[in-house]
């Protein structure tokens, strides 16, 4: 029997499943890797993404020949004819396909009508497995991601003393919440200039006829497994110590700050969970001197959300996508694709956006999905943006992210409130308000912030349903602080901001 082995784009790691079930077998198992320009066109990609995962891929497909694969790598209209060639070349009785993250893809692999048996090996790009994680909510009331965390210490015993959390306590996410006022001099990440693999797939993508997002010229993100260690080891020796305090803040110029930028790695298998949550821990244990919020803080992220946004993602019902707790649906404006609006926090986090494919986790909470939540924009219009826009966004990342954490469509199924806020908040944490045409105290009037008048409007309008979750009963008294007039007058501001951008 001849067993085949097809590697998906972001199943880029050589102790993936379905490598591993052959590796006795390398030197006559055939592999093949494909780039669909098809499965790409179905959104409007930002470039920097497409020449990532080419690249990846094909300097990934290198490697496997140097250890002694077969590989076979095609660029194809589409996946079906080059999957079914190869097959039937090299006879082929069984494919082995590790489980792909995303659900449209599986359903895509179920609908595949193949000249051979189609065997599903698990994915082990992750630390929790999809029955694991259903077991968990089964046996919770609610599944708050606290909890979740919580569990994953205690189960991988990670920051952990005699079953106590070191420190004494679970999150140190108080600490860690600190505005970058003053002059700071984060370090410089990490970047790799493109090699000749990398160079010819950012021509190949500067020369697309299909509409794509974003600029490819300053591409310099790690491509290969190597690098992205290089990238871990420069976040854990350099950034690591000042990660914690500064992980919320925002600032004019500064990109990057000293957050890790290892998520697109992660997500497609160059790094895994585990050696990054390892490395962060053992270097606390080498040097006790780290702070510990800047130490759990990442844990956390990694251990905690990206865990737990997987798990919900195969959890939840079929309709998750189009759940519209608040009937939201508004279209989304042009700048979100363009970046020209006088908003400069947003214009400041859309251009870094569309130059490097990445902005920080505040910056898409309480920036981008802040302002479409509060603005009422279309929670699918706005899942379907940032699957498209950014440079580690997959359909797993983005659904329980966007609709659930971002825009309160799930109705409180990851979060006990909105994350709305108005200008006070990005005043408080960026230094975006003070160039601004906007002020950012003004809730009504020609230079009122758009996130004051809708912060406030949003408030009203869904005052019903906003006051079933506890946590927000505080803020909707101040409500009632507010006249008649003042609340029509926001109203019909919010309304007028919408008709002007129709």
């Amino acid at each position: 029997m001849t067993v085949g082995i097809w590697i998906l784009g972001d199943q880029l790691w050589q102790q993936q499943s379905a490598l591993e079930s052959c590796i006795e077998n390398q030197a006559t198992t055939p592999i093949i890797l494909i780039e669909s320009l098809a499965h790409v066109q179905e959104r409007r990609y930002h470039r920097q993404k497409l020449i990532l995962i080419w690249s990846a891929m094909r300097h990934f497909a290198e490697v496997l020949k140097v250890n002694g694969w077969h590989v076979t790598y095609e660029t194809a209209a589409s996946f079906e004819n080059p999957l079914q060639k190869w097959i039937e070349h090299h006879s082929i009785d069984e494919l082995r396909v590790m489980e792909p993250a995303d659900r449209p893809f599986s359903e895509f692999l179920d609908q595949l009508n193949l000249p051979c048996k189609l065997v599903i090996m698990p994915n082990n790009h992750f630390l929790w497995s999809t029955s694991d994680f259903a077991t968990w909510a089964a046996s919770r009331k609610s599944l708050l991601m606290e909890s979740f965390y919580r569990e994953g210490r205690k189960r991988f015993e990670i920051l952990m003393e005699d079953k106590q959390p070191v420190g004494g306590q679970w999150n140190f996410d108080k600490e860690n919440r600190k505005p970058a006022k003053g002059k700071i001099s984060p370090p410089l990440p990490l970047t790799f200039e493109p090699d000749e693999i990398t160079q010819a797939v950012i021509d190949e993508v500067e020369a697309a006829d299909y509409p794509t997002f974003g600029t490819s010229d300053s591409f310099a993100w790690a491509v290969t497994r190597a690098q992205a260690l290089e990238v871990l080891a420069d976040f854990v020796r350099d950034r690591l110590p000042t990660f914690g305090p500064y992980q919320d803040a925002m600032v004019t110029g500064e990109e990057t700050l000293w957050h890790a930028l290892l998520s697109p790695y992660l997500n497609l298998g160059l790094l895994q969970p585990m050696e990054v949550i390892e490395a962060v821990e053992t270097a606390y244990q080498e040097n006790p001197q780290l702070p510990l919020n800047s130490v759990e803080g990442l844990i956390r992220q990694v251990l905690g959300w990206r865990e737990y946004m997987r798990g919900l993602y195969h959890h939840v019902d079929a309709d998750y996508p189009s759940r519209n707790y608040f009937e939201h649906h508004q279209p989304l404006p042009d700048f979100f694709w363009d970046g020209n609006t006088p908003m400069n926090c947003l214009h400041q986090t859309l251009d870094t956006l569309k130059r490097t494919g990445y902005a920080h986790h505040i910056q898409r909470l309480m920036l981008l999905a802040n302002f479409a939540l509060i603005a009422g924009l279309s929670p699918q219009a706005v899942e379907d943006w940032f699957h498209s826009t950014f440079i580690d966004a997959y359909d797993w990342v983005m659904q329980t992210n966007v609709i659930g954490m971002g825009l309160f469509a799930d109705g409180g199924m990851l979060s006990t409130k909105p994350y709305a806020a108005s200008a006070n908040y990005i005043h408080k944490m960026s230094d975006y308000c003070q160039g601004c045409q906007y002020d950012h105290k003004s809730r009504i009037g020609e230079n009122a912030c758009p996130f004051n008048f809708f912060y406030w409007d949003f408030l009203d309008r869904h005052r019903e349903k906003l006051s079933a979750q506890g946590r927000m009963n505080f803020i909707l008294k101040n409500l009632d602080k507010m006249s008649a007039d003042e609340r029509h007058a926001i109203r019909q501001q919010a309304q007028d901001w919408h008709r002007e951008m129709a």
